[in-house]
């Protein structure tokens, strides 16, 4: 999929942090982000992201310097501070390690120490690691995360694709706080949306029905394992699971392209994004190819729009 999108002009290709979630393969970040890098050319490949207070900053710093002086300007380094996981798996992750998401701004401090020049004094580097310098994002779904990366001037991406309800304000937030940093100048908002593009809005809509099974089971508590689409969800759902399900899902863009065009046209133009991240699951991996084929093409009538900002 990495060698595809990045044949479709796609920027980055990101992969997240989760544990003990079966259905979700993306324990080892670091792991995949090499793999994946290692099998594409030119496409920007990192974490979307790495939950900081699972590790120990130093191992998190060698781990992507490392990566970055394998595959040079290539690799991103997203941040957040949620566990990924369970409270149990949370326990056995940070065993040994006193840190939480209260914690998350002075770990991002050190991590941030050990990517960047040496200072004086400097007792502990990270080899590889030291001045390399791997650009760094925050993720939040909330507006903790964009309070601090307006503070510290860094890019801000939202979890819209399952945390709707905050990305207005979040957005506003991150851009009334921010402050220009050496990193950037003006804000960088970056926003994940669930979006499926298909031939018609119906055939998009009953595509749409795997990621509603998907999150239906999350809230369940069972595996997630994407589940072939269904011709209604009517007698999948109890009204509070299905109104629990939509409003996780509500920020989602589904349907045929120019329904799609618009919405993230929209999009763009209400909370100033100035990249969208595609989060797509679909069951058959040729609805997924199709759909990011069908999303690349809006990009670009997008980016060639009269008066589409710079």
């Amino acid at each position: 999929m990495a060698r595809h999108v990045e044949q479709l002009g796609y920027k980055r290709y990101w992969v997240a942090e989760h544990h003990s979630i079966q259905g979700l393969a993306c324990s080892a970040t670091p792991v995949l982000i090499g793999h994946i890098a290692a099998a594409t050319k030119t496409i920007r490949v990192g974490s979307g992201g790495v939950m900081l207070p699972n590790h120990a900053p130093l191992v998190v710093a060698e781990q992507f310097g490392t990566l970055e002086a394998m595959y040079p300007g290539r690799i991103d380094l997203g941040l957040g501070r949620a566990p990924g996981a369970d409270l149990q798996t949370m326990r056995a992750l940070r065993n040994g390690l006193a840190q939480g998401g209260d914690d998350f701004p002075a770990l991002l401090e050190e991590l941030r120490t050990y990517l960047g020049p040496e200072r004086p004094g400097q007792a502990v580097k990270a080899i590889p690691g030291q001045n390399s310098n791997v650009p760094i994002t925050l993720l939040g779904s909330s507006g903790f995360s964009a309070q601090l990366a307006a503070a510290l001037g860094l890019p801000f991406a939202f979890a819209a694709h399952f945390a709707p309800e905050y990305l207005y304000a979040a957005a506003q937030l991150y851009r009334e706080r921010f402050r220009s940093s050496p990193v950037l100048r003006k804000p960088y908002l970056l926003v994940a949306v669930q979006v499926i593009a298909a031939e018609t809005d119906g055939a998009a809509r009953r595509l749409f029905t795997t990621p509603q099974q998907r999150f239906l089971r999350l809230i369940r508590g069972e595996p997630v394992e994407l589940l072939p689409p269904v011709d209604s969800m009517e007698h999948q759902w109890h009204p509070a699971e299905r109104a629990a399900v939509e409003n996780r899902l509500r920020a989602a863009i589904v349907g045929s392209d120019a329904t799609v065009q618009a919405a993230l046209e929209k999009l763009a133009s209400d909370t100033r994004a100035d990249e969208v991240i595609v989060v797509t699951d679909t069951y058959e991996n040729s609805d997924r190819i199709d759909s990011y084929q069908r999303v690349a093409r809006i990009a670009a009538k997008i980016k060639l729009a009269p008066n589409a900002a710079p």
